[in-house]
């Protein structure tokens, strides 16, 4: 049986294989795609499997070229996400899309009845300011800024049961029913991410959480910000301590690691640095004897 990876070599000569960036392999031209927005090739088996398994994920919704090192930092289009992935996925991309396009639109907002959710629209008058709204689909009145009943003339709690999880009813109606669940609590299993007020959902595993949607890292009992935290430091002390969730062994073997990367540029850094200095010379010269074969005006 002949494959792409095998084939006689004058069928090489006519059809030189391209080579795949995501699984290293060399297929045909004919088996391999470009996104159009970056020229970026890609075998269309390893691209169809990385969209898919972004989509089934929900990790993404503008969906990147695979390569981190694109120049371009290009993104695929619908239409060739649409050629690549079966119906049912791309349906559930498209409900990811809504999703994302209702949760960062200041004029929309979702009805918190775990059995309706439907799209409310908002008044343009403040994104911050509460006001009545009326869900024309089932007719609930709530606030605008808590999702809780409308309360005239009363300010938002300060913590509130969580009654809808956009995509997730079954979650919704079995959190809304749980009458000691409380989204300051630090063992809540659901809460918002402290950046991008989306819902995250914790089931068990470390304590120091990522956001999908934003990238924000965070501690999940006190929200505080660990984007700059590497060494996880914020478990040493206060209130979390000792609550990351990993074991005192692996916690320094991670900072080891840490360190040990660091350093090890560091070290690199030094030993490279004088032959960067002696080869400053050497680099200057050649420009200027280039620069200067250039200026030579031309044999008459």
């Amino acid at each position: 049986m002949t494959t792409a990876r095998y084939r006689p070599t004058w069928d090489l000569a006519l059809d030189p294989l391209v080579s795949c960036k995501l699984c290293l392999g060399e297929y045909p031209a004919e088996q391999m795609t470009t996104i159009a927005q970056c020229q970026c090739v890609f075998c269309t088996l390893c691209l169809k499997q990385y969209v898919e398994l972004l989509i089934k994920e929900g990790l993404e919704t503008s969906i990147s070229c695979p390569d981190a090192a694109c120049p371009k930092q290009g993104h695929l289009q619908e239409n060739e996400i649409e050629c690549m992935v079966a119906a049912e996925i791309m349906q559930r991309y498209k409900k990811l899309q809504f999703e994302r396009e209702v949760l960062f639109d200041p004029c929309r907002t979702w009805c918190p009845a775990s059995t309706c959710q439907a799209v409310c629209q908002l008044q343009d008058i403040g994104i911050q300011t509460p006001q009545l709204v009326q869900c024309k689909a089932c007719d609930m009145e709530f606030c605008s800024a808590c999702k809780a009943r409308w309360h005239p003339g009363q300010g938002c709690p300060d913590t509130m049961p969580i009654t809808f999880l956009p995509g997730r009813p079954e979650l919704s109606h079995r959190v809304s029913h749980s009458s000691a669940f409380k989204m300051e609590e630090g063992d809540a299993p659901i809460k918002r991410c402290p950046k991008c007020r989306v819902y995250i959902e914790r089931d068990e595993g470390c304590a120091q959480m990522m956001c999908k949607n934003c990238k924000h890292a965070f501690c999940w009992y006190c929200l505080e910000s660990l984007d700059d935290d590497f060494l996880l430091i914020h478990y040493d002390k206060g209130p979390c301590r000792n609550k990351l969730g990993h074991s005192r062994a692996s916690v320094i073997w991670h900072r080891t690691q840490v360190v040990g990367i660091f350093a090890g540029f560091g070290l690199l850094l030094l030993v490279a640095s004088p032959f960067l200095l002696l080869a400053t010379p050497f680099v200057l010269c050649c420009k200027c004897k280039c620069s200067k074969g250039d200026d030579d005006p031309l044999p008459t």
